[in-house]
């Protein structure tokens, strides 16, 4: 974490990225190959902390660095947040709180900007039926079972949820039987049973992601009343638990890209869109995305993301720079709203 204090009364910058990446090992490390560099986190998201902190040196070289007060955070468990969230975010939150606008540099496209994120949620549904011989399945006695029910479910889930804009509810691991259970620290699951008795116990573990919190609101709502409508025999509880929250493309995130795009033109690079928030996933601004206009996706071109196969495009790193440089010198010559 890193402040640089401006002028009384300028605008207040956080410029976030992070510093860990999602693959290691041998034959991993930076190699360069003309234009392009290859290596764990090229793109995401050493190209981005280079394009941030090459954007600072030309304000400052420009002597334009003085009308902004800048925070940088570069976190170093973006791609596996510490918890408890209030404490390994502790920072970033309260720095978005005391700013006028966030950039973030996860990696980026020469047309295209971030105004909106989808948020992240988990969830389990722990499901129980009465154990008993299979022969009495379907009775009034002996119900239907805990996966029945489970498989009931989810089914209802799929058919009511599916097909909504930016809302999607994964299932990713299921286990049931008469004996078991999930771990969710190691997220393995166990389970035992015979195929002449009903089962009597089934969880299932899933995220949930939206793009606003009253999309999350109205899923989560949705999801309680399907599964307390229970087949004979069984009962279900459904819970959740927040990750991240939702980046809204709000007026103000959408201003900000307005600035953006005119920049890349007077640079020459052309026009810049909103990026499809369906195609992304959550980040770290989306943690102070809820009380402070944003842009992400200022990062660098590149390709494998997540993979062995990640490489950046070492020449659009000036095209970056060049762009985010320009939008803080034009944001801190324009009124800014209260935050």
């Amino acid at each position: 974490m890193a402040e640089h204090p401006g002028k009384a009364g300028g605008l207040r910058v956080l410029l976030i990225g992070h510093l860990d990446t999602v693959q290691e090992g041998a034959g991993l490390e930076f190699v360069r190959d003309g234009p392009v560099a290859r290596g764990a986190g090229t793109q995401d998201i050493k190209g981005g902390d280079v394009i941030l902190l090459t954007a600072l040196r030309a304000l400052k070289e420009a002597g334009a660095l003085g009308d902004l007060h800048v925070t940088v955070i570069l976190t170093g468990d973006e791609e596996s947040v510490g918890e408890p969230i209030a404490v390994s975010r502790r920072e970033l939150i309260e720095a978005g709180r005391r700013s006028d606008v966030a950039l973030a540099f996860e990696g980026g496209e020469r047309d295209t900007a971030v105004v909106a994120r989808r948020g992240a949620s988990t969830w389990s549904l722990e499901v129980t039926g009465k154990q008993a011989h299979s022969s009495g399945v379907f009775s009034q006695s002996a119900g239907y079972g805990a996966i029945f029910e489970a498989a009931r479910i989810l089914d209802e889930l799929r058919r009511t949820l599916a097909g909504e804009q930016y809302l999607t509810f994964n299932p990713g691991a299921i286990v049931g039987g008469t004996e078991g259970g999930f771990d969710p620290r190691t997220a393995t699951g166990r389970a035992a049973g015979k195929d002449n008795i009903i089962a009597s116990h089934a969880t299932v573990r899933g995220d949930l992601r939206f793009l606003s919190e009253e999309q999350k609101e109205r899923a989560r709502t949705r999801t309680r009343q399907l599964a307390a409508r229970n087949l004979p025999g069984t009962s279900a509880e459904i819970s959740f638990q927040d990750e991240y929250p939702a980046m809204s493309p709000t007026p103000g995130n959408l201003r900000l890209l307005a600035v953006y795009d005119a920049a890349s033109q007077a640079l020459g690079y052309g026009k810049v869109e909103a990026f499809d928030p369906g195609k992304r996933g959550a980040g770290d601004i989306s943690f102070v995305a809820p009380f402070v206009d944003g842009l992400d996706g200022l990062g660098a071109l590149g390709s494998g993301s997540h993979s062995p196969r990640e490489e950046v495009r070492l020449d659009s790193l000036a095209m970056q720079a060049e762009r985010t440089a320009l939008l803080l010198y034009r944001l801190s010559r324009q009124p800014h709203p209260a935050p």
